[in-house]
């Protein structure tokens, strides 16, 4: 749950701030009279989200157990592509986000209604059509119900009060700091999904090695108890690995861990004239 609250925050505060730009700056542009499209766009992008999120809950129903696994995993892997995608483009994007709306903005305000409404719509649905693949994905790691469907809710509706305050002057935070660390603990839950989408594979068959484990510490780590629900919950920490689950874990967070952190907090460099 704290997982999903955690995507749920960081996608929606994405979503949020989005949305604050374009209604800000076609507002102080004097065409405010155009943000019913904007609105229109983002509400198609909030229903396709919601519809790709019931397809991804309610389509595998009454497949075989082979193929409910193949699916699952299949689609866990890209999910963990698509947000590994994400974290970078956004620490790369967040310095010109602004002026790329704007300019998308300017390019389509006059002409016909649809174009603002594809912006809206593109804006705010990539970041939906990410988070509800990414949450499916996370849930079925952690083998929970309602509770990753909460805490995504939840961080949802943090972030557009956060939003709201920070469009208001009511808060400042440091927005570059909050998706830099948040995007490297996306890393490690990423890392839980792509190994439990591995797991998912080698269950259908796919993947050898289903019961060659590299540890299993249930006799310490019990995953009904709290410390295993905890780590499950948060990071998709499976108390019985196998080896290749272990392996793809590693081969994934240690490099994209690297390569982010060098991404995001590597020292500007000077300009010498």
């Amino acid at each position: 749950m704290i997982g999903n609250y955690l995507i749920g925050l960081r996608e929606g505060l994405e979503a949020v701030l989005i949305v604050v730009l374009l209604v800000a700056y076609l507002t102080k542009s004097g065409r405010a009279h155009l943000l019913p499209r904007i609105w229109a766009g983002i509400g198609i992008a909030v229903l396709i989200s919601l519809g790709f999120g019931a397809l991804l809950t309610f389509g595998p129903r009454g497949l075989t157990f082979e193929a409910q696994e193949m699916i699952g995993g299949s689609l866990s892997i890209i999910a963990v592509g698509l947000v590994t995608w994400m974290i970078f483009w956004m620490a790369k994007a967040s310095k010109t986000l602004n002026a790329d709306l704007k300019s998308q903005v300017d390019q389509v305000a006059e002409g016909s209604v649809i174009g603002l409404v594809l912006v809206g719509a593109v804006a705010v649905g990539r970041e939906g059509l990410e988070t509800a693949l990414f949450i499916w994905a996370a849930a079925r790691a952690t083998g929970e119900t309602w509770q990753p469907l909460l805490g995504a809710f939840l961080g949802i509706l943090t972030a557009i009060v956060l939003g709201n305050m920070v469009n208001r002057g009511v808060l400042k935070i440091s927005l570059s700091k909050f998706f830099a660390w948040t995007g490297a603990i996306l890393v490690i839950v990423a890392g839980g999904v792509l190994a439990y989408g591995v797991h998912d594979l080698q269950e259908a068959g796919l993947l050898p090695g289903l019961h060659h484990l590299a540890f299993d510490v249930s006799g310490v780590i019990a995953p009904g108890g709290v410390l295993g629900t905890l780590l499950k919950g948060v990071f998709n920490f499976s108390p019985a690995t196998t080896w290749l689950e272990a392996t793809v874990w590693v081969l994934y967070v240690v490099p994209v861990m690297f390569l982010y952190l060098r991404t995001v907090f590597a020292p500007k460099t000077a300009v010498h004239s």
